[in-house]
């Protein structure tokens, strides 16, 4: 008899959770599903290894299409390394001449947007002068088509103007706008005034064609302006890099003493330099007194995004991160610093710098240039040779 009551109460506990479970109990239907719990931010610590450390004065770093890498020395070499950055590099046939002395050398490389049917390589370079201005140099940029292990077909297709003496400041990076004109960084030459005048294209980033010719909706400056130009009032810029969302061009520049800025560098803008900086004149003592010019560019200059003050770190290299491996860092801007000897994270928002933070200060490195590798991780190029990655 009692096992019969416990049957019972056994079976009637069974049907009243089958009714509860398919929404019985008078037509009431069940609660809300649980809220997903949001995916957690990876916890593992970005980790910063060395793929080689073989590598003479690397300057700019470019992707090919197949995940081969071509990476300029500033001595006047191109090497190829295979996907991976480790391997034999190889060294590429047909690079023009470069006066090495100071600053100067073979700088930046960027392929042709339509590299797998116009295998375009650019390069940006300090080139000597000939005949009348032996003995002086400027930036060029010139490309070739990469046939095997060669650049055939090289051509020079802009050169700064004038050409002067001295071997410091000649930028410069090289960056294709979204609808593939080319825009490139200048330095003033460490000559001060001509990043103002229109005459010549020191201090400048100019905007052309892939072929070297000029386009149609480059600002107009009026008679005597040099053609090509397309922002003034720049000291070194080393560092340029696209928005990934306005498509916008963004720089970073060595001001003298600190007033190292990132700017947007808009069709017609002028950045100031030498009227206006934050830092102050070689020699001066390092203080908000000595600022050039008062230090505020507004309104007749355009104020940077930011700048170190008092001390520069002079910043080198630029890429916004847009990968998945560090979600964290999505839309934000990482620049190499060469003083400095750390590679910085900036934190936006729209526009705006809210946050800055040196990373790998402890290296004593002088980080030369950043790149988003296609898997997401950061690369490196160091001074001293390394070509570094971060990734987790």
């Amino acid at each position: 008899m009692q096992s019969n009551r416990r049957s019972a109460w056994t079976l009637l506990g069974l049907l009243l959770w089958l009714i509860a479970g398919c929404g019985g109990g008078g037509g009431a239907s069940a609660g809300p599903a649980p809220t997903p719990a949001p995916t957690p931010v990876p916890t593992t610590p970005p980790q910063l290894t060395t793929l080689r450390s073989d590598l003479q004065n690397p300057w700019g770093l470019a992707f090919l299409p197949d995940g081969q890498m071509l990476v300029t020395q500033r001595g006047g070499s191109l090497v190829r390394l295979p996907a991976g950055g480790q391997g034999v590099a190889t060294t590429i046939s047909g690079v023009p001449a470069v006066n090495s002395a100071g600053q100067g050398g073979l700088l930046d490389v960027a392929i042709d947007p339509d590299f797998s049917t116009t295998p375009w390589v650019y390069l940006s370079y300090s080139e000597p002068g000939v005949g009348a201005e032996a003995g002086r140099a400027g930036t060029s940029v010139a490309r070739g088509r990469l046939v095997g292990n060669a650049l055939q077909d090289v051509t020079v297709i802009f050169r700064q103007a004038p050409k002067v003496t001295g071997s410091g400041h000649f930028g410069s990076r090289l960056v294709f706008a979204r609808d593939k004109t080319l825009f490139v960084t200048l330095g003033e030459r460490q000559q001060g005034s001509p990043a103002q005048d229109l005459a010549q294209t020191l201090g400048k980033v100019v905007r052309i064609n892939r072929d070297g010719s000029l386009p149609n909706d480059n600002p107009a400056f009026g008679v005597g302006a040099r053609p090509g130009i397309w922002s003034l009032g720049h000291r070194n810029p080393q560092g340029a890099a696209l928005h990934p969302t306005t498509g916008e061009l963004w720089v970073s520049e060595h001001g003298p003493q600190g007033g190292d800025e990132i700017n947007i560098a808009r069709a017609g803008a002028n950045y100031g330099w030498p009227v206006k900086s934050y830092g102050c004149n070689y020699g001066d003592p390092v203080g908000d007194g000595c600022r050039l010019g008062g230090g505020i560019h507004a309104p007749t200059y355009v104020e940077p995004l930011t700048y170190w003050v008092p001390t520069s770190i002079a910043p080198a290299g630029l890429a916004f991160y847009t990968g998945a491996m560090f979600p964290e860092w999505q839309g934000q801007l990482f620049s190499g610093a060469l003083a400095g000897q750390a590679l910085w994270r900036l934190q936006l928002n729209g526009n705006q710098v809210t946050a800055r933070t040196s990373m790998f200060g402890d290296l004593g490195e002088r980080f030369r240039d950043v790149r988003q590798a296609p898997d997401g991780a950061l690369l490196l190029l160091t001074d001293s040779g390394k070509l570094l990655r971060l990734a987790r």
